[in-house]
């Protein structure tokens, strides 16, 4: 019982520090069930603070699954023929962007498989425009399409995108390499130069990695934290690693954590991010819910503070599975939107319409540079 008390208190003195070393991390991330009450109080108590209790809605338009990539752990890498291939119109792009404005969702995402051909730029730069023009320039964009030149971030900056996501994945060299071919098309620094590059045009930058996946250590995931704290990223999509059969990665499937674990470490790694981070914007992302009926509710209770409603027009919706068990694939638009309304205010939040919720560590972030 002694022993108890001692650990508990170690965990209660690391949640007073100001700045937690990668050990400090290490202990949060392997407390037990009785301790991580703690992490998950403060957690929560910092984003009360920081941000309140409103939650933002970007809501999602997942219009292509063609993708240039070949990542070892994802259902739409360019490798699997077993893919039905989609493209949205740009016609059924605004029907969702209109849904977005009409039901004043502050933001939209455009998200995709990654490509750079010159047309397919264009077309994205073109998109971007309308929706700037058909919403008075009301409706924030981020944008999650993956590497590109400067030239073409700058573009999509300049035509009105002002967020963009591309995920690490994992943070760590030598664990990239394992995740990804040993090809001029997955290389660790381009991924880093492109981050390096948003932030440098102007963009809010997110990032985020997978947690649980085969070959990845608690230090790892530590060092994932550092790499936010240390770049500065803006914003953060994380979520448990969920396998996908048509992968490379399957095959590691019986090495790997129970899904449960992955959900527990996943909401640990949410609620140590706000602690470290105090005023980034952190989502409940959708493969937490693909594990627990309840999974994003949960993420909002431990300091997430952004939702993504799928507008994915549902007849392409089976067809974007980065991994397995994606819920709401058969929903439509307005039925998320209830559902999601539902489970923020059950998470003790309520939603913030017609807000765009940037970053407060981004404008945090310009003023000191």
């Amino acid at each position: 019982m002694n022993k108890d008390i001692k650990i508990v208190n170690n965990i209660e003195e690391i949640l007073l520090k100001e700045e937690l070393s990668k050990q400090d991390i290490i202990s949060l991330l392997n407390a037990n069930e009785h301790e991580k009450t703690s992490i998950f109080a403060k957690a929560l108590q910092i984003k009360r603070e920081q941000i309140g209790n409103k939650v933002w809605f970007r809501g999602l338009i997942e219009f292509s699954n063609l993708c240039s990539k070949n990542c070892f752990y994802c259902g739409i890498r360019s490798g699997n023929t077993n893919v039905h291939r989609y493209e949205v119109t740009d016609n059924e792009i605004i029907d969702a962007v209109n849904y977005a404005y009409n039901n004043q969702f502050g933001s939209i995402v455009l998200q995709a498989g990654e490509r750079t051909n010159k047309s397919y730029i264009q077309r994205i730069t073109d998109i971007i425009r309308k929706i700037k023009k058909l919403s008075n320039g009301e409706l924030g964009i981020t944008l999650s399409l993956g590497e590109q030149t400067e030239e073409t971030y700058r573009k999509w900056f300049d035509a009105g995108a002002h967020r963009y996501l591309i995920r690490i994945e994992v943070s760590n060299r030598e664990l990239y390499k394992k995740l990804h071919p040993s090809d001029n098309n997955h290389i660790y620094d381009k991924r880093i130069e492109a981050l390096q590059l948003l932030q440098k045009i102007g963009y809010q930058v997110g990032t985020g990695v997978m947690i649980g996946l085969p070959f990845q250590t608690i230090e790892n995931l530590a060092e994932d934290l550092l790499f936010f704290k240390d770049f500065g990223i803006d914003m953060i999509g994380m979520g448990p690693y969920i396998e996908h059969e048509d992968t490379p990665l399957y095959q590691y499937k019986d090495t790997l954590l129970s899904k449960k674990e992955r959900f527990d470490l996943s909401l640990k790694m949410i609620a140590i991010l706000r602690i470290m981070m105090k005023n980034i914007n952190i989502a409940a992302t959708t493969a937490m819910q693909s594990i627990d009926p309840l999974g994003r509710e949960k993420a909002l209770k431990v300091g997430a503070n952004i939702i993504m409603p799928n507008l994915t027009p549902v007849k392409y919706r089976s067809d974007y599975l980065l991994y397995e068990d994606k819920p709401c694939i058969n929903e439509e638009a307005e039925e998320c939107k209830n559902c999601l309304e539902a489970r923020v205010k059950m998470a003790g939040d309520e939603i913030a319409y017609g807000e765009w919720g940037d970053s407060r560590y981004f404008f945090n972030r310009q003023k000191s540079h």
